[in-house]
């Protein structure tokens, strides 16, 4: 267990509608530090906050019990479903979104994702962005956040090589997007493909289709 420093946050409130975490949000705190970030969650004015905060240095702080909703997520939706707050832990991470991931931030929360993914049930296509479920109105965790090193560790996915072909809309929906959004590809490709430009190709559809097809399992139907 990584070692975990508490400071209790009053931003949260009791899951709705008997709801359990089914899902992992990664954020960034788009603040010059993980205190001042601490602390804008920790205050009642703010009514943010995450259930860890994980610094550049390693160090975490758990600010709300994960059995609570805290108020992490805002507006947005996956796999169809609102209310993502209800349905998710949210891992902010000290970064202001323009540099890279510092290494002992990433290896702190490579020992925590696996404790919450075991104690929750989740499998890694649970472990989503910020801007996954939000796009647009979010872009964090950002271009620069290594999802690959995620994945490689099972904490996470990311596309394989094989060959594949279908409709990019109907396999990014299946595999959790909202695509009726009109950033969505923007927030796709922020994730998977961060150098593509230009409309919709046949590699958005590949990664896409094999996302779709994987054998992980994400929300109850």
């Amino acid at each position: 267990m990584p070692e975990i420093t508490q400071r209790p946050s009053p931003n949260f409130g009791d899951r709705r509608d008997g709801l359990r975490p089914t899902l992992i949000l990664i954020h960034y705190t788009a603040m010059d530090s993980a205190q001042a970030a601490i602390d804008w969650l920790c205050n009642p004015k703010a009514e943010v906050s995450a259930h860890y905060v994980i610094c550049e240095f390693g160090h975490i702080t758990q600010l709300v019990a994960e059995e609570k909703r805290a108020w992490h997520a805002g507006v947005g939706q996956w796999k169809g479903y609102d209310d993502v707050n209800s349905r998710s832990l949210g891992i902010e991470l000290s970064n202001r979104g323009d540099h890279p991931f510092a290494e002992a931030q990433m290896s702190a929360l490579e020992r925590l994702l696996p404790e919450m993914m075991t104690r929750w049930g989740l499998s890694p296509k649970c472990v989503i962005g910020h801007s996954d479920m939000s796009p647009g109105r979010k872009i964090d965790p950002g271009p620069r956040f290594d999802w690959r090193r995620l994945a490689q560790q099972g904490l996470a996915v990311w596309p394989d090589e094989a060959p594949a072909t279908g409709d990019w809309a109907e396999a990014a929906s299946s595999f959790g997007y909202d695509v009726t959004h009109p950033n969505c590809l923007e927030a796709f490709r922020a994730r998977f493909r961060p150098w593509a430009t230009g409309p919709i190709d046949a590699e958005d559809a590949r990664i896409a289709v094999r996302l779709a097809q994987s054998s992980y399992s994400l929300l109850p139907s």
